[in-house]
C-alpha cells in the first residue's frame, strides 16, 4: 500500500472484499472467514494478526484483527461477522468498542519483537 488510506476508505474496501460472507445464510466456518479475510487484507496490503470466535451478547461471532501499513502509518483493524451470517463490521481498532480491539496493537508489537529475535 503506497499511501495511507483514511479510516473510512480502508473500512469500506475491506467490507466490499468480505461482502460475500455476509450473505451466507447457512453459517460461516472459521476457515472460510479466515480465507476471505486474508484475501481482502492482501488487496489493501494488510496482514492478519489473529482470529477467534467469541460469544457477544449471546451471539457467536468471528473476530479478526489486522494491521495495514508500517511504522507511524500502521493502522489496526477489527473485523467481526456473526457465525450465523449477517452484517459484517469493519472498523479501526481505535474506534472499536470490542474488547478484542485493545489487544490488536499489543499483539502486533509482540509479533514485531518475535520476528526481530528470530
Amino acid at each position: 500500500m503506497d499511501a495511507q488510506l483514511d479510516d473510512k476508505e480502508l473500512e469500506n474496501s475491506l467490507a466490499e472484499g468480505l461482502a460475500q460472507l455476509a450473505d451466507n445464510s447457512e453459517g460461516i466456518s472459521q476457515d472460510a472467514f479466515a480465507e476471505v479475510v486474508d484475501g481482502a487484507l492482501e488487496a489493501v496490503g494488510g496482514r492478519l494478526l489473529f482470529k477467534m470466535q467469541v460469544d457477544a451478547d449471546g451471539q457467536r461471532q468471528h473476530v479478526a484483527a489486522a494491521s495495514v501499513g508500517d511504522g507511524e502509518a500502521r493502522q489496526f483493524l477489527l473485523l467481526t461477522l456473526p457465525v450465523d451470517g449477517g452484517a459484517l463490521k469493519v472498523e479501526t481498532a481505535a474506534k472499536s468498542e470490542n474488547p478484542a480491539a485493545g489487544i490488536a496493537a499489543a499483539y502486533a508489537g509482540l509479533m514485531d519483537v518475535l520476528q526481530a529475535a528470530a
